[in-house]
């Protein structure tokens, strides 16, 4: 059913994707489908790493940890954009298609007033995405 599972990461709060990376995991597991860790940071130092080098060794190392941890086939996809709060939409739908990932798992918030107003990453993907989207809150 699904060969291809994308997790995007925001290695800067890692300890609130557990429900998330388990799920991506199960799926990973019994679909024998490879998942591949999505990491956005911006060219400029930032709170995981100085330098986009840098971010995508810790974003490497993220995904052999999970690998190693769950018995899945993982890689990561460290992407650099200018401002990452401002590409972050537009940077997740590339990365969908360039993966050609036909699943998206991703960890969500509790909604907000603002989701009123500004959709969230995961129901902007939902809404524009050919790929399934899973959002686990």
């Amino acid at each position: 059913m699904f060969s291809k599972i994308m997790v995007p990461v925001d290695l800067a709060h890692a300890e609130r994707l557990g429900k998330a990376l388990s799920v991506a995991a199960d799926i990973s597991r019994s679909q024998n489908a490879a998942v591949v860790y999505v990491g956005v940071t911006a060219s400029t130092p930032g709170p995981v790493a100085h330098t986009p080098d840098e971010f995508a060794a810790k974003l490497d190392a993220f995904a052999r940890e999970q690998a190693d941890k769950n018995g899945i086939v993982a890689s990561a996809r460290a992407v650099t954009v200018p401002d990452p709060t401002v590409d972050l939409h537009d940077t997740l739908m590339e990365t969908v298609d360039k993966l050609d990932a036909d699943l998206v798992v991703m960890a969500t918030h509790v909604p907000g007033a603002s989701d009123y107003v500004f959709a969230g990453y995961g129901a902007h993907l939902a809404a524009h995405s050919d790929a399934s989207v899973f959002l686990i809150r």
